[in-house]
């Protein structure tokens, strides 16, 4: 009988993946093509490139071109600056000996183009350096709301975008409708992801807690092949249904009111009583024709018609020009004063509000009088 080993339980997900030999550690690292590699000699078709570039970079494109010619001759390309159609091109040469250096030299001048700097976009041409321009014009429509949440990527005073490139490794640029980044193509996939999640109403801070514990748990060796899922931040989405809005804004309303009534006010926004509902509509409104008959103005003559409309009117411009005259006379009209007592006025009324405190307190005055017995005097003559 043959001994069996016990295979280990693979996951429902997992059960037709196949294992890549080729997926190693070192699967970035990325050797210098030199010129020796180049064992077919020249190539023999031109690859170019071309794209546009808007007016206000003409200035600057023009001080720096000098710059972006020495830097892409070393690896063999040609460039040039159109300003009549207002177009950057690059294209191989004999001298060419990288094929992947005009991709590299596309994305230059794709970088200059979109606002990045001379010093900061040379450095695509390096090995292990790409760059991803993300496209966020068209993800809200709201213009209000696109521009607060594209503010929101960079940040109070920049502090947002100075962390994500700090944790990234990779260099970002928010430039009107575009996002320009540059770095390892690992971090790319995350700032793209930070980027979309922030245009769909997801702060960034989520993402820049969960990239700083994963950069703390990569220091430690032991937990290298285990999940790292419980040590990660589960953030839920808190959106409520309608009916739970509903519900939980009528709580804070009742509450209010209940608050209100223990103080002694009315309850604040108290609706009116709603009306009894009949079946039947409303009495059809009379037409001008229906009124006119009714007032029998509809069998006068055209000059009987004229005269009662004209009538109609002085008597409606009086009323009005009587009203407008009031309201001119009443800016005329004095103000009531309240003039202050004088000091003959004050003395009386506080000796009237003596007056009347004594005369409150004189009958118990009275009463304790007559309890009270008179003392006899002594007569001094008969002690004499």
């Amino acid at each position: 009988m043959s001994d069996t080993e016990p295979t280990a339980a693979v996951s429902k997900n997992k059960a037709h993946r196949k294992e890549k030999p080729w997926d190693t550690d070192d699967i970035d690292q990325i050797d210098p093509f030199q010129p020796a590699d180049l064992k077919g000699g020249a190539f023999t078709e031109e690859s170019s490139f071309a794209t546009l570039f808007p007016k206000y970079r003409e200035k600057y494109l023009r001080e720096v071109w000098s710059a972006v010619t020495r830097a892409l001759d070393t690896h063999g390309i040609a460039c040039t600056l159109d300003l009549v159609h207002g177009s950057m091109s690059v294209r191989t040469t004999r001298k060419t000996y990288d094929p992947y250096i005009i991709i590299k030299a596309r994305d230059l001048i794709k970088l200059l183009a979109r606002g990045v700097a001379i010093t900061q976009s040379v450095k695509i041409l390096e090995d292990g350096i790409s760059c991803d321009i993300i496209k966020i014009g068209n993800l809200v429509r709201n213009k209000e709301r696109f521009v607060k949440r594209r503010q929101r990527i960079i940040g109070p005073e920049g502090s947002t975008l100075k962390a994500i490139e700090l944790l990234t490794q990779c260099y970002i640029l928010v430039q009107g409708n575009t996002v320009s980044v540059m770095g390892p193509l690992k971090s790319l996939k995350e700032v793209r992801r930070i980027i979309l999640d922030c245009m769909k109403n997801i702060h960034p801070i989520y993402r820049i807690k969960e990239l700083m514990i994963r950069r703390e748990l990569a220091k430690d060796p032991k937990l290298a092949t285990e999940s790292w899922d419980r040590f990660l931040p589960q953030f839920r989405k808190r959106h409520l249904r309608t009916a739970e809005k509903t519900a939980k804004k009528n709580e804070i309303v009742q509450q209010k009111d209940e608050a209100r009534k223990a103080a002694g006010l009315d309850p604040q926004g108290s609706k009116p009583a709603k009306k009894v509902y009949t079946p039947f509509p409303p009495a059809q409104l009379p037409r001008k024709v229906d009124l006119q008959l009714e007032s029998g103005e509809y069998f006068l003559h055209s000059d009987e018609k004229q005269a009662r409309e004209s009538e109609r009117k002085r008597q409606k411009q009086a009323e009005t020009t009587a009203k407008r005259r009031e309201e001119r006379a009443e800016a005329f009209v004095a103000p009531s004063e309240t003039v202050e007592p004088t000091v003959e006025e004050k003395r009386h009324k506080k000796r009237k509000v003596l007056e009347q405190e004594m005369d409150a307190e004189e009958p118990v005055g009275i009463e304790n009088a007559k309890k009270k017995k008179k003392k006899p005097v002594k007569d001094e003559s008969r002690d004499a």
